[in-house]
């Protein structure tokens, strides 16, 4: 088999031997790429989450502090807060 002969010039081969390098041996190859390409997407999707959960809470947190009445009930849910005039009975499931 006989090669061309601009495969036996000096700027092929370590034109070759570069890209070869820079595609599978580099610690920036491709497959690293991908890799943290797949990461940052994992991220941006976790941020978006994030970023609607904060926006729940802080649209709840806004209902809780103009609405009495649901802050009692949310303090009685949660913290088991109650009235001094009143009884708190807290009913545990066992699990079998």
């Amino acid at each position: 088999m006989k090669l061309p002969k601009f495969t036996k010039s000096f700027y092929f081969l370590f034109s070759l031997f570069f890209l070869v390098w820079m595609l599978f041996i580099d610690a920036n190859d491709l497959i690293t790429q991908f890799q943290l390409k797949s990461q940052k997407d994992n991220l941006e999707d976790e941020k978006a989450y994030y970023l609607e959960k904060i926006e729940e809470v802080k649209k709840d947190r806004q209902e809780l502090l103009s609405n009495d009445e649901l802050l009692e009930k949310f303090a009685r849910e949660k913290y088991f807060m109650k009235k001094e005039s009143e009884d708190l009975f807290v009913i545990v499931e066992e699990e079998e």
